[in-house]
């Protein structure tokens, strides 16, 4: 059946019906032609679109298009395996086989349909008497602790669990009758009811980096005018009139609402306002709970034997596109729990929109139940995806938090020896020998280092592993990492340490005691579990952190390849996205993510603006009104002659640019420090004169109020700004919180100003051995010494792509659509060598003109806008 479904070739098509404005831009069609194509052949595909351009509306319609053809060849396919089966059969045979078979796909669709509609209405009678319902309080999500028990079969909770669940010293309950047991419960249940065979179908997995961003999709997602497979019309004929398929239909076909389900954390989903106002770990309060039984049960989580209710709100889920606050209302509504309700819906689910965290790590797919095997994988703002990936395989472990475990393990093996098995006391045993042996390593190395000037190292996994001894790196991590996730001793350990100290303490200390913590041993469980790749990608980091004389010493282990987190992504999906406003340069995540791909899996596409030539001017300024040439490098940034005429440059641009104008710094130090000189030699008074002068906090809680007065102070509001200013002016720094996801939209910024490149540390030591890394990579790859002639260095290119990512991203942030314009100026000599300028996206890069004089400069400007203007 599914090889020849396979066989039947999808051809690209013309034009998208789907697609809610007739007709789209060129630029859209080609978009998603493209995609349409990579998705059917199984390509992995990098993507530059810019804002304004309808990208996230082109993926998810080419996406649901694509999604919408295989379901319909999926039918036909599973009908034509019947005339393969057996030659011999009667020509009446096979098409009264094939009738009875299409009319239970028709009723299986029928009864899904039926199901989500209801639903529906569950879900708006519940609404409907929500609004008319006089709410009494609750009962308590558990109740009142029933304080110490000094009894010794209360210890019994803080036995390890076996492997079939089972508390040390239980009796065994052997699978054979587990499972007759599972049956016998299950007795009563449909088999569309029944968890274990749920059916499942293809899907797009769409991830974006924040939850604002992924509220974004669903209200694209409703504009999409999709066709059920079962009643979608061919394709037009060659030449027909664009649309028409669309307008055929338009007015008899009821539009399809895709199944969806978003996914998020506890933190977004839990409803449980008891849980919520427990101090401590969200998570692990929750997984607390969920071990509890009876009265202590989370009371929004249906009991096994209740799981009709669960079912009905995963329908409720399915019936209509819900964001995460919609989710956790509807659960509320419900009285489900949202959190796990979500993952129920997964498997029936389209489209599934989730932040990167969840899909990138492998333990988060599989506690949800992902499975990305011949799945469609979107990653929208995906400039962002390298370091995310970096900084999710990334562990620390604190000296301190590594003692707490190493004391709180000892004791409880102290405490538990006699109740043990084999098992639990090998594992337990290795466990201690690991942690004395790395604690004894760190306390060795605080010790070397206290008072001297050197306050990190640098080693790589085998190095760390012969420094802890023959005895200790003879252990075998995985196994004993192994053994601490699957008997959850790490949970069972903490809470019986926090029972004992409750019960010495005194009242006050009680209190303190933080019930829902993260255990200490889950830190070390990570670390051990990042030892345990034992490849040359990884680091150990030791460092001195925190104050003079508080200083304690930090561990932390991070890869210096971004692919191998990345590569069960790629190699179990069917295809694979990276979608970005500005992805250039292409080639630098192509190396860093995709070299293990055959050349020709990997494709890209870079979308032209949607706005005219006309509207974007992007000058380089060579130069400064003193004649010489500019050059913010990390060296000079210090100068106040060099500060000062910054100044006075962007005081001349003050008097031509209308609206708002956004200059953006490398860093906040340099900010920092132009701010204080030009403050001092009265500069930021003289750009007042012209414009509202505003600083990016360092603080995120104060972005949205500088945001809101700088709005204000361009639209002349008089209680912003003063009569004689012509909008405003805001400093920002390239890599914060205002150098992307935020719209400066129109005169908003009608000029946006790049001061010098914002090249990272050389001296961090992490980026050091980064730059070593990736150059023994490319001289591995070289066949013969020869081959590196000519070609750069691999290090270099590396830290030239990091900045000129980050430049790409703060560009962005102006021409939000196809009416608006605005000037680009890079202010630094260095953007005119074609290195740079080749780094910049493509719709910007073909436009650039080099200004040898500072004159030069203004007059071109002053032109630009009184054009805008005029």
């Amino acid at each position: 059946m599914g090889n020849l479904s396979l066989e039947l070739e999808l051809p690209t098509p013309d034009a998208f019906p789907a697609f809610p404005y007739s007709p789209p831009y060129a630029i859209q069609v080609d978009l998603m032609r493209h995609l349409y194509a990579s998705i059917e052949n199984r390509r992995v595909t990098i993507v530059e679109s810019p804002t304004g351009t309808g990208k996230t509306l082109s993926l998810l319609c080419a996406g649901m298009t694509w999604l919408r053809d295989e379901k319909a060849r999926a039918r036909v396919g599973r009908l034509g395996v019947l005339t393969t089966m057996d030659d011999g059969a009667k020509d009446w045979v096979v098409e009264q086989t094939r009738e009875r078979l299409k009319r239970e796909m028709e009723a299986e669709e029928q009864e899904r349909e039926a199901r989500l509609e209801e639903a529906r209405r569950r879900e708006e009678r519940a609404r409907k008497m929500s609004s008319a319902r006089v709410w009494k309080k609750p009962r308590r999500d558990e109740p009142p602790p029933s304080g110490n028990d000094n009894d010794g079969d209360a210890d019994d909770a803080f036995l390890p669990e076996t492997e079939d669940g089972n508390k040390e010293g239980e009796i065994h309950i052997s699978p054979a009758l587990q499972e007759l047991m599972a049956r016998m419960e299950k007795g009563t249940r449909s088999a569309w009811q029944d968890g274990d065979i749920e059916p499942t179908c293809t899907k797009i997995y769409y991830a974006s980096r924040t939850h604002s961003q992924l509220a974004q999709v669903l209200p694209e997602l409703e504009r999409l005018k999709l066709v059920p497979a079962s009643t979608a019309p061919s394709r037009p004929e060659a030449g027909a009139r664009k649309r028409t398929m669309g307008e055929a239909f338009e007015s008899e076909v009821k539009y399809y609402t895709s199944r969806t389900v978003s996914l998020g954390s506890r933190k977004q989903l839990c409803i449980n306002k008891t849980l919520r106002a427990r101090k401590g770990d969200l998570d692990e309060a929750c997984r607390e709970l969920l071990g509890e039984k009876g009265e202590k049960r989370c009371q929004y989580l249906p009991p096994a034997d209740e799981e009709t209710k669960m079912l009905d709100f995963r329908d409720q889920i399915l019936a209509s596109p819900k964001d995460i606050e919609d989710l956790a209302a509807a659960g509320r509504l419900a009285h489900v729990c949202p959190y796990f309700g979500s993952r129920r819906a997964i498997p029936q689910a389209e489209l599934v929109t989730l932040p990167y965290n969840l899909l990138l790590q492998k333990n988060a797919r599989e506690a949800l139940g992902i499975d990305l095997k011949d799945q469609i994988v979107i990653i929208d703002e995906a400039h962002n995806l390298i370091p995310t990936l970096l900084s999710l395989s990334t562990t620390r472990l604190a000296y301190a938090t590594l003692c707490t475990s190493f004391q709180q393990v000892c004791v409880y093996v102290a405490r538990f020896r006699t109740r043990l098995g084999a098992r639990n006391m090998l594992q337990l045993k290795r466990l201690v020998a690991f942690l004395d042996a790395l604690k004894r390593v760190v306390g060795e190395w605080k010790a070397a280092r206290t008072g001297n000037a050197e306050k990190v190292e640098m080693v790589n996994v085998l190095e760390l592993m012969e420094r802890l001894g023959r005895k200790a790196a003879g252990i075998n991590l995985l196994e004993v990492e192994k053994y601490l996730r699957s008997s959850k001793i790490a949970r069972k350990i903490a809470g019986y340490s926090d029972k004992e100290a409750e019960k010495n303490a005194d009242p006050a200390t009680q209190r303190r005691i933080c019930k829902g913590a993260v255990p200490p041993l889950h830190a070390v469980e990570a670390f051990m579990l990042s030892l345990t790749g034992m490849n040359d990608d990884g680091r150990i980091t030791l460092a001195m952190i925190g104050p003079p004389g508080q200083e304690d010493v930090e561990l932390k282990y991070q890869l210096l390849n971004p692919a191998p987190h990345f590569q069960d992504v790629v190699d179990s999906a069917r295809a694979v996205v990276l979608a970005g406003g500005t992805m250039s340069p292409i080639s630098d995540v192509t190396s860093q993510l995709f070299a293990h791909l055959a050349p020709e899996r990997v494709t890209s596409f870079s979308c032209g603006h949607i706005i005219p030539p006309e509207n974007l001017q992007a000058l380089v300024v060579r130069r400064g009104p003193r004649g010489g040439e500019l050059e913010y490098k990390a060296g000079r940034q210090g100068d106040k002659d060099v500060i000062a005429e910054l100044g006075q440059i962007l005081v001349n641009f003050c008097n031509v640019v209308p609206g708002g104008m956004v200059v953006f710094f490398p860093s906040y130090a340099f900010l920092n420090g132009a701010k204080t000189v030009w403050a001092a030699a009265g500069v930021i008074e003289k750009m007042g004169v012209k414009k509202k002068v505003f600083f990016e906090p360092e603080e995120s809680t104060y972005v949205e109020k500088v945001l809101q007065d700088y709005a204000a102070a361009i639209k002349g509001d008089s209680a912003s700004t003063a009569p004689k200013t012509r909008g405003a002016l805001l400093f920002a720094v390239i890599g914060a919180k205002l150098s992307e996801g935020l719209n400066f939209t129109d005169d908003l910024a009608r000029c946006v100003i790049i001061v010098g490149l914002p090249f990272a540390n050389l001296g961090s030591a992490e980026l050091q051995e980064r730059m070593k890394y990736v150059r023994r990579l490319a001289e591995g790859d070289a066949k013969r010494p020869r081959a590196l002639a000519g070609r750069k260095d691999a290090g270099a290119e590396l830290y030239e792509n990091m900045c000129m990512n980050a430049v790409n991203q703060s560009i962005g942030r102006a021409i939000r659509h196809r009416e608006d314009w605005a000037s680009l100026i890079l202010l630094d000599q260095r953007y005119a060598t074609p290195a740079i300028r080749g780094k910049l996206p493509g719709w910007i890069s073909g436009s650039v003109r080099v200004m040898d004089g500072f004159g030069q400069a203004v007059g071109e400007m002053g032109a630009y806008f009184r054009g805008k203007r005029g």
